[in-house]
C-alpha cells in the first residue's frame, strides 16, 4: 500500500462511541442481495471472512422484514466498526463515520405504506485529499448491501467539503454500475474485505 496519508488521524475512545449493539445472529451462507451478492468469494466458513448480519433475509421472511425497525443507530453499529484501509482503527474511532451523519428517509415519500427506505451515510475523510476515499465509500456500501434487508436504498457519499473531489467520488460511488467494476478488482476486494474483518 502506498505511504501513509494522514500518519497522525485524530482518534476518538472507542468507549465513548454511541452503540447499541444485538448479539450477533448465525451468519447464514450467502451475503445479502443486490450487486453485492457475489463480489466477494465464498469461503470455507463465511464468518470467517465477514461480519455476521442480525439482518439475514429468505423468500419465507420477508413479511418479517416489512415490520422489522431499523434506525440510524443500528446503521452507526453496522458501519462503526469497519477498519479503515489505512490506520488499525475503525471508521468509527477516526470519526470518518458519525451518528449524525446517518438518516434513514422513505424512498417513495408520496406513496403512503411503502417499506421501501434509504439509508444516507456522509462520509467525513481524516484529510481533504484523502485518496482512499472512494475504498471507503465502497467498503461502507459493502457492508450495508450485505447486512440489511432488501427494502433499503444505499445513498453513501462524501460530506460536502471535506474533501477536495468530493463531486467525483460521489459520482463514482452513486453509479452501480462503476461500483459493480470496482467490486470485480480482486486486489480492492482484498482490501474492502480486510476492512470488514473487524466489523461487530
Amino acid at each position: 500500500m502506498a505511504e501513509i496519508q494522514n500518519s497522525n488521524p485524530t482518534i476518538l475512545n472507542a468507549a465513548d462511541l454511541p452503540t447499541r449493539l444485538r448479539p450477533a445472529v448465525p451468519h447464514k451462507p450467502g451475503y445479502g442481495t443486490g450487486i453485492f451478492a457475489s463480489a466477494l468469494p465464498s469461503p470455507a466458513n463465511p464468518a470467517d471472512f465477514l461480519c455476521t448480519s442480525p439482518y439475514e433475509s429468505s423468500d419465507s421472511d420477508d413479511d418479517n422484514l416489512l415490520e422489522e425497525l431499523i434506525d440510524e443507530q443500528e446503521i452507526y453499529d453496522l458501519i462503526g466498526s469497519v477498519s479503515d484501509p489505512e490506520h488499525p482503527v475503525s471508521l468509527g474511532e477516526l470519526a470518518v463515520v458519525s451518528l449524525p451523519d446517518i438518516k434513514i428517509t422513505p424512498t417513495l415519500p408520496k406513496v403512503p405504506g411503502s417499506p421501501l427506505q434509504t439509508v444516507t451515510v456522509l462520509i467525513t475523510p481524516t484529510i481533504t485529499h484523502c485518496s482512499l476515499a472512494t475504498v471507503i465509500g465502497l467498503g461502507v456500501r459493502v457492508r450495508l448491501e450485505q447486512s440489511l434487508p432488501p427494502r433499503f436504498r444505499l445513498d453513501v457519499r462524501i460530506k460536502e467539503g471535506t474533501h477536495s473531489t468530493a463531486d467525483e467520488v460521489n459520482k463514482q460511488l452513486a453509479d452501480k454500475e462503476r461500483v459493480a467494476a470496482a467490486l470485480e478488482n480482486g486486489a480492492l476486494m482484498k482490501v474492502i474485505a480486510k476492512m470488514l474483518e473487524t466489523c461487530k
